[in-house]
């Protein structure tokens, strides 16, 4: 494959304008006016995904009702197999801790906490 050596580069002109903006406390400050670039909120962040919260709390309840089922088996509360409460403690944990993460960021989010958004959860 041929190569071009006698290519001419020039260097490019600096951008003034992004070296003047300091970050101050949350607001974004210039030594003269104002910058909207700053102030963009897209509604993507407004919007609330049902069905992923709907999905959290099921993932939620389900898994809780597996590790409740696992323990009730492994002190002897319920018939079964000591087998059968650790697979159903192994997919208690994987069906909760997803769950309640989700539903954790919905709650955070609908409270206003801050560094809580929707737009943390998928949407499907």
């Amino acid at each position: 494959m041929a190569s071009r050596r006698n290519v001419k580069y020039t260097r490019l002109a600096d951008d003034i304008d992004d070296q003047d903006y300091k970050y101050n406390g949350g607001d974004h400050i210039r030594g003269k006016g104002y910058d909207p670039r700053f102030d963009y909120t897209p509604k993507c962040f407004d919007r609330v995904p049902w069905k992923s919260i709907l999905l959290a709390m099921f993932l939620l309840s389900l898994g809780s009702f597996l590790l409740f089922l696992s323990i009730f088996i492994l002190t002897g509360h319920m018939g079964g197999e000591q087998s059968q409460a650790y697979g159903l403690f192994a997919l208690g944990i994987i069906t909760f801790l997803p769950g309640f993460y989700e539903t954790r960021i919905a709650y955070y989010s609908w409270r206003g906490a801050a560094g809580y958004r929707f737009a943390s959860i998928p949407a499907y």
